[in-house]
């Protein structure tokens, strides 16, 4: 009876790690692109259509399981109060997943406990889960597939959780990629099941895109590569990896091009790593492989310039597994390890998410929002035209039709793109004449001045400082230490 109680000692640091990050909920830190997903879902909920302006199919979101899980949530809860139900279901996942995690590294139900409890609260962590994106279903998806899959040898997981996976997001045939080249090295046998899951899985996706969208690759994807491709030497490209390695691998943003928190983590982790390998436990195939994609993933993602911050989240979770195992099974002056990275490193880090995350949720929320808000008040046709970016808070609380200036909405816009990439901004509004311009820049003073000066008016300036205003003086304080977003200026058509 105490050993059963004991093993659920787990379960409860799941539960309270869940309601700890409820209190994150109230910053309302969502990130862009999650809206651009839910505004998909109800386009599919209204439309019939997986697309983001009406009848027109695009895979504006790079995840299609996601969507189906917004639709799910849009549908029983409704449009207007889905969100916060559906970032408890990613909260919720991720913990489940970090349960499992802990069920692969580790023996003594307490040193789970706390396991769970400290990833729960890492940045990242709190991000996934509450951030609205499609990491909590992915990691749970993908520690579900270690865990039964891989441990314990359950064929379903090894066949149905790959084809989840890659119908989550198709970049995590880097995670299958690596587990199955550990296993193989690890075992020295195919597991024909896996094999199996992963062709299925890549089939599914690459056929959904084909039969449904007419392309191979996810319309986001080739956006992305289009807009943001750049021609470098090699020399250019370790110059913009060394620039952008400490704020991309590590948890921690700071000023300036050079992280030293980074280098000393990094330092960290790869020390603990080694530790716990040399101990040659049954654990070591499970670090083997977090370990490794952990730093491929990064090593792919940043030498390709992709700077989105979710990009990382998993890695820079998964390479801090080690740090934590190690510090947990110290078994002289455990305590006092555990209180110095506790003092040092996770109270630090979780006081910076708290005050990025208000600060951020202020930039978002109360202010990229009312934009939306306000043109959804002013404009009634919902069959009008804005071209902006990014695609998220505005065309979601505005409802209107989209044009983003990368294409992942529109791909009209890549067309432009191709033909003249200096000048395809000008060149789309021109030829497509959306009612409404939401620009960072001033318009009537660009070389192009005189056409926005014929036909379009200024209608109503955005500004930062306008938002960084609180009854409450703490939250205010924030809001001027780091005020979060961008000046806008909104500008109507004029005529035809």
């Amino acid at each position: 009876m105490a050993e059963t109680k004991n093993n659920k000692i787990p379960i409860y640091a799941v539960a309270v790690t869940v309601v700890f990050k409820f209190l994150f909920l109230l910053t309302h830190y969502i990130q862009e692109d999650a809206f651009i997903t839910w505004r998909v879902a109800q386009n599919l909920l209204d439309y019939g259509v997986i697309g983001f302006n009406g009848t027109t199919k695009i895979s504006a979101s790079t995840t299609h399981l996601y969507v189906f899980v917004s639709w799910f949530f849009n549908l029983i809860f409704g449009k207007e109060n889905f969100i916060e139900p559906i970032l408890i279901f990613n909260s919720i996942l991720f913990t489940i997943g970090s349960l499992l995690l802990s069920h692969l590294v580790l023996k003594n139900v307490w040193h789970k406990a706390i396991f769970i409890f400290l990833v729960g609260i890492l940045p990242p962590a709190i991000k996934i889960s509450i951030l609205g994106m499609e990491y909590g279903i992915l990691f749970f998806l993908e520690m579900a597939l270690l865990y039964y899959g891989f441990n314990k040898g359950k064929k379903w997981a090894l066949i149905i959780l790959p084809i989840l996976i890659l119908f989550t997001r198709i970049d995590t045939v880097i995670f299958l990629g690596i587990v199955f080249l550990v296993d193989l090295f690890w075992t020295k046998k195919i597991k024909w099941s896996y094999i199996l899951g992963g062709v299925l899985g890549v089939s599914t996706a690459l056929a959904f895109n084909w039969f449904y969208f007419g392309e191979i690759v996810n319309n986001t994807i080739v956006a992305k590569k289009l807009a943001y491709d750049k021609h470098f030497t090699f020399a250019q490209d370790l110059e913009y990896f060394r620039l952008n390695f400490g704020n991309m691998w590590g948890m921690l943003k700071l000023p300036g091009d050079y992280n030293p928190l980074t280098v000393l983590l990094l330092i960290f982790e790869i020390l603990c790593f080694i530790y716990l390998i040399r101990q040659r436990e049954k654990r070591n195939y499970f670090l083997w492989m977090i370990f490794i994609f952990g730093w491929v993933k990064q090593m792919i993602f940043l030498s390709q310039k992709s700077l989105f911050d979710w990009y990382y989240w998993v890695p820079q979770i998964l390479l801090f597994i080690p740090v934590l195992i190690f510090i947990l099974e110290q078994k002289a002056k455990r305590n006092l390890w555990l209180s110095l990275l506790i003092v040092i490193y996770i109270i630090p880090m979780l006081a910076f998410q708290t005050i990025h995350s208000i600060a951020t949720g202020n930039g978002e929320w109360n202010y990229r929002r009312t934009i939306g808000v306000f043109l959804g008040q002013y404009e009634k046709d919902k069959n009008q035209w804005i071209l902006l970016e990014p695609a998220g808070y505005v065309p979601y609380f505005s409802g209107l039709k989209t044009i983003d200036e990368v294409g992942l909405v529109d791909k009209e816009v890549q067309d432009e793109i191709k033909k003249d990439k200096p000048n395809f901004w000008i060149n789309t509004v021109k030829k497509r004449k959306p009612k409404y311009l939401l620009s960072y820049d001033d318009l009537y003073t660009t070389k192009d001045a005189e056409y926005f000066k014929i036909h379009y008016k200024l209608l109503k300036e955005f500004r930062v400082k306008d938002h960084l205003k609180s009854d409450n003086k703490i939250l205010e304080k924030i809001y001027i230490l780091k005020p979060s977003g961008t000046d806008y200026n909104l500008y109507e058509r004029i005529g035809n």
